[in-house]
């Protein structure tokens, strides 16, 4: 279940550079000072190390929020909640990483859980269609998670895809084809509609990116749909174009992107490398590949 149906309402994953939805650009070099400072030591918490104390100790969160619905441990990392599989392993992993962080983390997940359970009985809403981008793994995860779906994913660049989803008010749930089915669209219609939600819902591209310098980085984060912009590829075009042509982005986190106007290997190896710090860091991690913009479409730097 957690592959398939996120939490959308996350701290974001780069707090040292601001807080909300933002642009920003920062200096390369200061960038690993910055992310260095985040992963330093962090203030013990009571939350368990161990995989099923720390299982058993969500339960107990879920079943406090969840109240009626039956909230089992079907084994380490594993949680059965009325029909629903919830999996820890990624929280589990931020939580190791991320000490200081993790209570609230887990505060985030058992409320997004509770809201999926609230929810999951709640027709699809053509206003509410979104595309998000996420990994081949991610949607791997999710068809295994929930194998009778029909999921919908389409490339976009290297191992990122496009998928349809439901934007609700806490969460972020995969479209099945079924879905499809109650909205009355074909899979054509369906996508189309979630690209035209994303734009709605976004900020124009050139109204929050900044123009980055020689040995800057732009960044937008704090939006759980800013990696949804690389599915909106002729909107970089302008910002392709004020950087001379040159434009290297990634997107390690769903709700962060980040960008250099600059394609040296020098540039482009540092920014590979913060943008894995960046990941490594996020509650909700995407990927560190780089793209380059090209007229026709995104190339995977290699």
């Amino acid at each position: 279940m957690r592959p398939a149906i996120e939490d959308r309402r996350r701290p974001h994953n780069m707090r040292a550079y601001g807080g909300g939805e933002q642009a920003m650009v920062i200096r390369l070099c200061g960038a690993f000072i910055i992310v260095a400072a985040m992963c330093g030591s962090a203030r013990a918490q009571d939350v368990p190390k161990g995989e099923a104390a720390f299982t058993e100790y969500v339960a107990t969160q879920m079943r406090r929020a969840i109240g009626g619905e039956a909230v089992k441990v079907e084994g380490p990392l594993t949680l059965g909640i009325g029909g629903i599989q919830a999996n820890l392993d990624r929280i589990f992993a931020f939580c190791n990483r991320n000490t200081s962080g993790c209570p609230k983390e887990i505060s985030n997940y058992v409320a997004g859980v509770a809201q999926i359970v609230k929810d999951r009985t709640a027709p699809p809403s053509k206003e509410a269609v979104r595309i998000v981008v996420r990994t081949k793994e991610y949607v791997a995860a999710s068809q295994a998670a929930m194998p009778k779906a029909k999921l919908q994913p389409r490339g976009l660049a290297g191992d990122l895809v496009m998928l349809p989803a439901i934007d609700m008010p806490r969460t972020i749930k995969l479209l099945d084809e079924k879905d499809n089915v109650a909205l009355g669209l074909s899979a054509d219609e369906a996508f189309n509609l979630g690209l035209a939600n994303v734009r709605k819902h976004l900020k124009p591209l050139m109204s929050v990116a900044k123009v980055t310098q020689a040995g800057q980085i732009g960044q937008l984060s704090g939006d759980a749909y800013h990696s949804s912009r690389l599915a909106l590829f002729e909107t970089w075009a302008p910002l392709a174009k004020a950087h001379g042509g040159k434009l290297i982005v990634a997107a390690p986190a769903t709700d962060t992107v980040i960008y250099i106007g600059d394609d040296t290997s020098t540039a482009t190896e540092a920014f590979r490398l913060l943008a894995k710090n960046v990941s490594t860091r996020a509650p909700t991690p995407l990927s560190t590949e780089l793209l380059r913009w090209t007229p026709a479409r995104w190339e995977v730097v290699r």
